[in-house]
């Protein structure tokens, strides 16, 4: 989780879910055939199930091409990390460690 993201907002409707983490969002956008994906997946699951008020939500890259697009994705898996606020925070390319998704969040909560 190393790359700065502009002060950006996205809400639970910009990512087409029910809702957002009540204190942060592991956003992660990913492709049917993306084998990193998986992995990302279990690494960001895990994460959010042990801290409260932290929500993983996935979105399909092919289904959202137009935020696709607009955030400027351009690899799967990228994963965002969103405040309680929805403003994005952090931003990475490929599947994160364990280590760095934690320090991520601490830079949120």
């Amino acid at each position: 989780m190393t790359e700065r993201n502009r002060a950006r907002r996205l809400s639970a409707a910009d990512l087409a879910v029910a809702r957002l983490g009540e204190r942060a969002t592991l956003v992660q956008f990913s492709t049917a055939f993306c084998q990193p994906c998986r992995a990302t997946r279990g690494v960001l699951r895990q994460v959010g199930g042990m801290v409260d008020g932290v929500l993983h939500v996935e979105v399909d890259a092919e289904d959202r091409l137009a935020l696709v697009r607009d955030l400027g994705i351009e690899a799967t898996p990228t994963v965002l990390v969103l405040d309680g606020g929805g403003r994005v925070v952090r931003r990475a390319v490929g599947p994160p460690r364990t280590v760095d998704v934690i320090a991520a969040l601490g830079e949120v909560l």
